[in-house]
């Protein structure tokens, strides 16, 4: 009997571990990310950014500031699509001086008299929470242009237009991509997930605003990529979602009661990409979405204002934290473009 007790314990001795660590998941990873290279013909600066403002208004050019991100899958997507590839690539090269910075690099800048810095203090300074951010400055180092996250080349030679022909002395950005993109491109697709509502103002709960018109290169992507995402879908059913035309000049009600129409509310958020996408919890704009996003940071953006964690701490050090959540849970952190079926 004796025998009989020490073999059991011996056995259940051995399977303790097998047991703990089939109930410890191995840890998560973080994927999709994209290495990329800056093109070889970007300015090699000394990061005296002032006097690159000069000296490219001296060729009549402007300097475009170009921040990004280590493995970020926009900037190599943009990089690709705008920067080496015609016509964009020959625009830029003709009409700006091209300098990279890296958000989290620690290379010393000196943007104007008053900072003098690292890349990464310059970043947070500058406000870029999103890759790539685009700068466009003029002879006086003034920012005259800003695009923050990707945008398709045809939205993005717009811009280069817009600033290379300093139409920005006259008009706004949104005003001059208004008149001047083509408005045959998309035509607005209806969603399951899409309220008819034409009173902003009713809604109960977190609503999500998405802007669209026929100007929009990415839109098909958006509802093939983004919105049929099972993850996205699942993070979205808290939400009431209402699809707006954003050239509509039909009245509807602003979340605050008053009278608007689509076009007015996407000019008053500044909304200059399309699709766009307004969050709202409780009457108040809490995330403004104005570039391609891909699900994993769709959806993540979602859940922290369905969750009410917004109340409590703000995006980066949630976000931080959730991540540090789903590794030590096991889950594959996927950063990439939507994965085709």
């Amino acid at each position: 009997m004796t025998r009989i007790i020490l073999l059991i314990t011996a056995l259940i001795t051995l399977a303790l571990p097998l047991a703990a660590s089939a109930a410890t998941p191995e840890r998560g990873s973080i994927t999709g990310g994209i290495a990329h290279v800056m093109p070889d013909w970007f300015k090699e600066s000394f990061l005296e950014i002032a006097e690159d403002a000069a000296e490219a208004a001296e060729a009549d050019k402007h300097v475009l500031l170009f921040f990004s991100l280590n493995d970020c899958p926009y900037c190599s997507r943009m990089l690709d699509e705008s920067f080496r590839a015609d016509p964009n690539m020959s625009l830029i090269r003709t009409h700006f001086d091209t300098i990279a910075i890296n958000v989290r690099g620690d290379r010393d800048i000196a943007f104007n008299d008053e900072i003098e810095v690292t890349e990464k203090q310059l970043s947070e300074i500058l406000g870029v929470f999103s890759t790539p951010a685009i700068l466009f400055l003029d002879a006086d180092n003034k920012t005259v242009a800003r695009v923050d996250g990707y945008r398709a080349p045809e939205r993005f030679r717009e811009v280069l237009a817009f600033v290379s022909s300093k139409a920005y002395r006259d008009t706004s950005l949104a005003d001059f991509m208004q008149q001047r993109l083509d408005q045959d491109v998309y035509r607005l697709r209806d969603n399951p997930l899409f309220s008819e509502i034409d009173d902003l103002s009713s809604v109960a709960g977190p609503l999500m605003v998405i802007l669209e018109d026929g100007s929009c290169y990415d839109c098909e992507e958006f509802h093939d990529g983004v919105l049929a995402d099972a993850g996205v879908r699942a993070e979205m059913e808290p939400y009431t979602v209402v699809r707006l035309d954003a050239r509509s000049t039909e009245a509807i009600v602003d979340v605050d009661g008053s009278s608007t129409t689509p076009a007015a509310l996407a000019q008053k958020h500044t909304m200059i990409y399309r699709p766009g996408v307004l969050v709202f919890d409780r009457g108040e704009l809490l995330r403004r979405t104005d570039s391609l996003i891909y699900p994993h940071h769709f959806k993540e953006g979602l859940r922290y204002i369905s969750s009410g964690a917004y109340r409590a701490e703000d995006y980066e050090t949630w976000s931080t934290r959730r991540t540090e959540e789903l590794l030590e849970a096991g889950v594959e952190i996927y950063l990439g473009p939507p994965k085709k079926p």
